[in-house]
């Protein structure tokens, strides 16, 4: 199963990516996590991708597809994959078909999960973490025992300096904009499947899998 997840931030896709790896038993690429691997074993790809961030630069997509060519070849993902936070221009997307098609590889799917802009404000403004252990709590979908305290490990919570509503809204709206040519090309090669991401997070991975043409 060779899979993309979209989504914006606060949409819950990092706990739709554990059940997804967990069911189908792939590996989760994340861009990020790539990026730092790399970045901590000093290889070329990371040692290249260091100078832009070092210098507060987008490290250029001929780059991050390397990155991701790289990881596919992986022994891990002869039975498939889940990236996660790539591509995320139409240019990455053409660019991964082209590394796909060269490899004999074809994507099974596109989930995209859709939350409202206003609920995703509500969820990142209304979200505390503690400072010693990193739990995350929500003032009102799930709060703490005790307001200001962690459940698990007693410590403060607090919460991020960039989880105010106007920085909130502009992130998400810069997503948004950002995602939705990506979502009319995967439309248009019908292999996207929207999911409805404000329901419980059972639904939501229920309507995944079924979506996928599986069983829950």
């Amino acid at each position: 199963m060779r899979l993309i997840l979209l989504g914006p931030p606060g949409a819950g896709k990092g706990t739709q990516a554990s059940g997804i790896v967990e069911k189908f038993k792939i590996p989760h690429i994340s861009t990020g996590d790539i990026f730092r691997k790399n970045i901590k074993e000093g290889t070329q790809l990371g040692i290249k991708a260091k100078e832009y961030m070092d210098k507060g630069l987008l490290v250029p997509d001929e780059l991050v597809v390397e990155i991701v060519k790289d990881r596919l070849l992986k022994e891990d993902c002869k039975e498939g994959f889940l990236l996660d936070g790539f591509p995320r221009t139409v240019a990455q997307a053409e660019a991964l078909d082209k590394v796909l098609y060269e490899y004999n590889m074809k994507l099974d799917k596109v989930i995209n999960i859709e939350v409202d802009k206003s609920i995703l404000v509500d969820r990142a403004v209304g979200r505390r973490i503690c400072k010693e252990c990193g739990a995350t709590f929500h003032i009102k979908f799930n709060p703490s025992k005790v307001e200001g305290k962690c459940d698990v490990c007693g410590g403060e919570l607090y919460q991020r300096a960039d989880d105010n509503e106007e920085t909130v809204s502009k992130r998400i709206q810069v997503y948004l904009d950002q995602t939705k040519p990506l979502i009319d090309y995967y439309s248009e090669k019908e292999i996207l499947s929207t999911i409805n991401g404000e329901q419980p997070i059972d639904k939501v991975f229920e309507d995944i899998v079924s979506a996928l043409g599986c069983e829950k």
